[in-house]
């Protein structure tokens, strides 16, 4: 069952402002600490979501908290007409636009501050909608998975990657080791920012995961939900079609 956990237990603002400075004061490490920590196994995760769209051929394509872009720019590989990426941090959305500019990618791929809670777009724009550990952030999830449903074309995909935990042994007990104590102190050390790495093992741990989450996204209408467990359950991609 989701509980709600937020970066910065002293904090009177709510779940999404801390979510996004806790962005802001990471965003200039992010991306090294991302592929630093998980060994570049998120870049292969990225691949498999990016395989999953290629088989609907979506041309236009939304992705949701985007951070700096890694996502967005893995889907020009499927050749869409045009990529939109949203999110509420402004220090991840300009190191993206940063990135995606040197890549010469501005003409395709085009990020603008956004919550996932109110979408800045119409119903039926997209033909694709992907996350990528982005939904544990949500302030309110069923809000958000219903307005990324809203702006999904009939027919149209959502295709969300994110972490969980493994469930079998040794592959628990070694994750839960490497996630609560080396990434958390690499991470702190590396960023400067002491509560951010210790929200990240404990937004996994109490977000709804699997058949939990599948069953949230059939709730939100949701249909031919699945999931695919990655790397012995480390992470996890969901499915649904609208």
């Amino acid at each position: 069952m989701s509980k709600s956990v937020t970066p910065y237990a002293n904090s009177n603002k709510r779940k999404k402002e801390q979510i996004a400075g806790m962005f802001n004061n990471i965003a200039g490490k992010y991306d090294f600490l991302n592929h630093f920590l998980s060994l570049n196994i998120d870049k292969i995760w990225r691949k498999k979501v990016v395989n999953i769209l290629k088989s609907y051929n979506p041309k236009i394509i939304l992705d949701v908290a985007t951070g700096t872009g890694d996502l967005a720019i893995a889907t020009l590989k499927i050749n869409p007409k045009k990529i939109y990426g949203i999110d509420i941090s402004d220090g991840m959305l300009n190191i993206g636009q940063k990135k995606i500019k040197q890549k010469g990618h501005d003409s395709i791929i085009s990020l603008k501050k956004g919550d996932a809670e109110n979408i800045p777009f119409d119903d039926n724009t997209f033909d694709a909608v992907t996350v990528a550990f982005g939904v544990r952030n949500f302030e309110d999830l069923d809000t958000g998975l219903s307005e990324i449903y809203r702006v999904l074309k009939p027919n149209g995909i959502c295709v969300i990657l994110e972490f969980t935990t493994p469930e079998f042994f040794p592959m628990k007990q070694l994750y839960g080791f490497y996630f609560k104590y080396i990434l958390t102190t690499f991470g702190k050390f590396i960023s400067k920012d002491n509560s951010a790495y210790d929200y990240l093992p404990k937004s996994v741990e109490a977000f709804s995961q699997r058949e939990e989450f599948t069953n949230k996204l059939k709730k939100c209408y949701f249909n031919d939900t699945k999931f695919i467990n990655l790397t012995f359950g480390v992470a996890t991609i969901y499915t649904g079609i609208k």
